[in-house]
């Protein structure tokens, strides 16, 4: 089949590599209809998450149809159109059984890669590196999906495949940091980052009963997305001396009620600090411009909740005073979409939700390698490339 590898740092390419094949009963092949780029797989692109091997085929969100089962699969069949969630669960763990899907306890066969970091492994996740499980990912023709009774989730009659094909991990990702905010009707949300991720936890955080959110992006076409779907309020971060300062003029003085981090170690900034960063970064004397992050934790109001959902390394400079000092609560995962797909499924039904609104790059598999360049550098208005095996 054909796939998109990753070949070192920068160097991707379209090639021909196995098929995958049935390794356990429960597994189900699902040939890949749509899949797109996402913000988390650029960090391994530009080499500042370790991990992958030449040759790894990556992607991980993505939706598609069943063309075959093992034999112990028994809710899953053939010809069914499903979206499978990006963190892989089993159902059966301590962890799952408690909706902690990316956190699973069986599905990471590479644990021992992870554990000398993280203490513990979290679940395993397609195509992206083999810390995290060195699955085969989904800008390929086929994919294997493990456990599919649990992961493969048959889209509803009046869902469209472009919109299906977020509820893998953008919007359940944005959804979750809209539910970690503990949203009070009257309340005001900040989310830093208007990509796939940013726009659909503004989204959320209007459905779960916020008054005002405000977008903090530079790419005018990005702010203008959040202003269209969401009715957000925008700042443009490169046209004000300070976004704390602008937030808390927007706010009465008091500060945001929540502050949703949806940018992660490559954030962009301004002055002495972005410099320092991509020092650092540079030098690998750390992995992440924590800009985003900085600037949430400083602009959230006194008691309120910052919620990370973008994907971080090694953080310098982490102001962890002033969580103690201004009693802020931090919440992060990485998106548990098991637990949240029957209440999306819902969302775009009722007409609350629509997606399919991120895609701007429309493309056959073939010419993936020019949609990443397109994404990464957000050139010619670039939210999300959807590629076509």
């Amino acid at each position: 089949m054909r796939a998109l590898c990753w070949n070192g740092v920068n160097d991707l390419a379209v090639e021909t590599v196995d098929d995958p094949r049935i390794t356990n009963p429960h597994d189900v092949i699902v040939q890949v209809r749509l899949t797109t780029t996402c913000g988390s797989d650029l960090h391994f692109i530009n080499g500042y998450l370790p991990g992958m091997k030449e040759g790894d085929v990556f992607g991980h969100e993505f939706m598609g149809e069943v063309i075959e089962t093992g034999s112990e699969v028994t809710q899953t069949s053939v010809g069914a159109r499903v979206v499978v969630p990006s963190f892989i669960g089993c159902k059966s763990c301590w962890y799952c059984d408690r909706d902690l899907y990316s956190v699973c306890d069986t599905t990471n066969p590479n644990a021992e890669l992870q554990q000398p970091v993280f203490g513990y492994p979290t679940g395993g996740i397609y195509g992206y590196t083999h810390p995290f499980g060195g699955y085969q990912g989904s800008h390929a023709e086929y994919i294997r999906v493990p456990f599919g009774d649990v992961n493969c989730f048959a889209v509803p009659e009046g869902i469209t495949d472009e919109q299906a094909l977020f509820l893998s991990d953008a919007v359940p990702t944005g959804l979750m940091g809209a539910e970690f905010c503990d949203i009070s009707p009257g309340d005001t949300v900040a989310v830093w980052g208007s990509g796939g991720v940013g726009v659909m936890a503004a989204h959320s955080a209007r459905l779960l009963g916020a008054e005002r959110v405000i977008v903090i992006d530079r790419f005018p076409e990005r702010l203008q997305l959040a202003r269209n779907v969401v009715g957000a309020e925008t700042i443009d971060y490169s046209r004000v001396d300070s976004v704390q300062e602008a937030l808390r003029e927007a706010t009465g003085g008091r500060g945001p009620d929540s502050c949703i981090d949806a940018v992660g170690m490559e954030g962009h900034g301004t002055g002495v600090q972005q410099l320092y960063d991509r020092a650092k970064q540079l030098l690998r004397l750390e992995t992440d411009r924590a800009t985003s992050l900085r600037q949430a934790v400083l602009a959230c109001r006194k008691g309120g909740v910052v919620s990370v959902l973008g994907v971080y390394g090694l953080t310098d400079k982490f102001p962890m005073g002033l969580i103690t000092n201004k009693s802020l609560t931090l919440r992060s995962a990485q998106q548990h979409g098991q637990r949240y797909m029957p209440r999306m499924f819902d969302y775009v039904l009722q007409g609350d939700l629509d997606p399919s609104v991120l895609i701007t790059h429309d493309m056959p598999l073939a010419d993936a390698v020019r949609g990443y360049e397109l994404f990464k550098e957000k050139k010619d208005g670039c939210v999300r490339a959807v590629f076509r095996p």
